[in-house]
Formats: C-alpha cells, structure tokens, sequence
C-alpha cells in the first residue's frame, strides 16, 4: 500500500493477522444500502455468526475489481468496499488518535521541499504556524511567496508535499477565517486523511486487501469516508439469490 498505510505484505501480516476480531461491528460501520436499508452485517448479525466459521466481520478478501473495489466472502454473502474511501477513513481516524494522545507524529524532511505559493497564501500559513505544528506539519515562510515544507506526518510519508500544503491551505482559507479552530482543523486533517489514503486504481496484493479489511474492523466511524460517502455495503445470500432469480 502507499501513502498512509505504507506497509509491506510482511508488515501487513505481522500487524494486522494476530489482532483478535471484534464479535460485532460499531453500528456506525453498518451503512444503508443503496436499496435505502440497512445490511444485514449489522450488530445483531455478527453477533448471531460469530461463533459458526469464526470468519471476520468483513470476511476474507476474494479480488480487487478495476483497482477500485475490493470483493470479499463473509458470512453472510458479499462484502464491496471502496478500498480509498475506507482508507481515507483509517488515515483520518489514525491522525485524530494521534493527536489527542501524544500528538502527531512526524518525520523531518531530509531537504526542505520548496512550495512557490501567492503572498495572501504565505500571510495565511504563517497566521497558522501553530495548526500546521499541531498537525504534524513544520511550514516555515521563506519570502514573500515561498513556504519551505520542513517536516510531514510520518502517516503521509511519501505524499506530493506540494499538493498537500496547497490543500490544506485551501481548507484554512475557507474554514480558518470563522474562528472555529477545532471545525478547521478537523477539514485539515481530513483533507491530510485523503492524501494519505490508498489511490484509487492502485494494485493490492490478497494479503494487503486483507489487512485493510481487518483495520477496518478496528477503526471508528468506518461506515462513511471523511466526505460522507459510504465506504462499504453488504449483498447476503439472499439478494445475490434474488438477481438470479433463484429458488423463483
């Protein structure tokens, strides 16, 4: 994977395949269908399988579909996760535990990365040094149109730097001007979450897939992606049976 998980397949393994599997998922990881009800790898239906084939919640990675889509087999039939957006969603949620236990944690860069910006752009990162330190970002002004990019998230190591100072200073002009600093810095650390996601169309291995399903698993809030998109929905048995016109 790269960007935010960054992991070999050994290190996935290592991580990932010894963590003991929740009997449930949070209920916020149950998103509505398309059809506008819920799936039935819910709270109660995890709870009722838990005990049958001790298969995880999110099954056990089948393929990956156009470098977008990851298939996998639970209990219950069909799991389809949007593997950027639930990625985006573990990077997010990583960064905000981060920061409120010991706070970001951050690499320096070993040559400063240079990002040309306007004067307007330059004024607004230095009225924010101290939100760009918070989030793990050293960004220091090096005249009047130059920012010099010291020091990044260990979780975004290997990001366009460039991209990511432009992005989050975009998201400190729209939300950094209403005085509410925590509401700007949660858009910071969402836009750094997309950036240290997983892109779209990337080739994973098996393994990866499945480190990816088993973070998330473990991650807070996983049903929707940091822009409110759902990251995963569940076809059972009984609706796969239905578009075949089974047992009909």
């Amino acid at each position: 994977l790269q960007g935010g998980l960054g992991l070999p397949v050994a290190e996935a393994r290592a991580l990932y395949s010894d963590v003991p599997v929740p009997s449930h998922l949070p209920r916020s990881a149950a998103p509505a269908s398309d059809h506008g009800h819920q799936p039935r790898v819910g709270e109660h239906a995890i709870e009722a399988e838990a005990g049958m084939a001790g298969a995880p919640p999110l099954g056990h990675a089948l393929a990956q579909l156009h470098g977008v889509y990851i298939l996998s087999q639970n209990e219950h039939g069909l799991v389809l996760v949007d593997m950027h957006a639930a990625h985006e969603r573990i990077v997010y949620e990583r960064l905000k535990s981060q920061l409120q236990r010991d706070g970001i944690q951050a690499q320096p860069l070993l040559v400063p990365h240079k990002v040309l910006v306007t004067p307007a752009e330059a004024e607004l990162a230095a009225s924010h040094a101290g939100l760009f330190q918070s989030v793990g970002l050293e960004v220091d002004q090096a005249g009047p149109d130059m920012l010099l990019v010291r020091q990044v998230p260990t979780l975004l190591q290997g990001t366009d730097v460039e991209q990511l100072v432009r992005d989050v200073l975009a998201e400190l002009n729209v939300h950094g001007k209403s005085g509410r600093a925590e509401e700007a810095l949660n858009h910071v650390l969402a836009t750094m979450g997309c950036h240290g996601s997983v892109r779209a169309h990337r080739r994973l291995t098996v393994p990866e897939m499945d480190a990816l399903l088993r973070e998330m698993e473990h991650t807070p809030h996983i049903g929707q992606c940091n822009h409110g998109r759902p990251t995963w929905t569940q076809l059972d048995m009984r609706e796969l049976d239905g578009l075949f016109l089974r047992g009909q």
